[in-house]
């Protein structure tokens, strides 16, 4: 099998096509989530500290000058992102122990094969009948 045909079989599997739907949506959310930090989740809670506006939060390292511009280590900017994280990983957890939930729940759901019918069963003697005279 040449490269190429491996390569298609590959890119057409339906895995690759989940994974690649699946990485699109969590870029997605990903955008929805910092939009909730930095919109939503920070401004209430600088407020509740005094006014903070936490993504200008820094330690300066050095002024800027007419050449450079400062050097900041922006702790605000870090702290938006871990509750960024944080958020996410949350949501992600419950989505995940959902779906655990609910593979836990078709696990534990009797499997309905009926037994066979008396019909089914006669049948099933006669077979075995047969098989013990050859």
């Amino acid at each position: 099998m040449s490269m190429m045909q491996e390569f298609r079989e590959f890119a057409v599997k339906g895995n690759v096509v989940d994974m690649a739907v699946g990485v699109i949506i969590g870029a997605a959310f990903g955008k929805i989530v910092s939009s909730l930090v930095t919109d939503v989740v920070m401004p209430p809670i600088g407020v509740l500290v005094g006014g903070v506006d936490f993504s200008k939060l820094a330690f300066t390292l050095q002024e800027s000058t007419a050449t450079a511009p400062a050097v900041l280590i922006s702790y605000g900017r870090f702290i938006q992102t871990v509750v960024d994280f944080t958020i996410v990983a949350a949501v992600i957890f419950l989505v995940i122990k959902g779906i655990n939930s609910m593979k836990k729940k078709a696990a534990e759901a009797p499997s309905a094969v009926p037994p066979p019918s008396a019909q089914e069963a006669l049948l099933m003697e006669i077979r075995d009948l047969l098989r013990s005279n050859r």
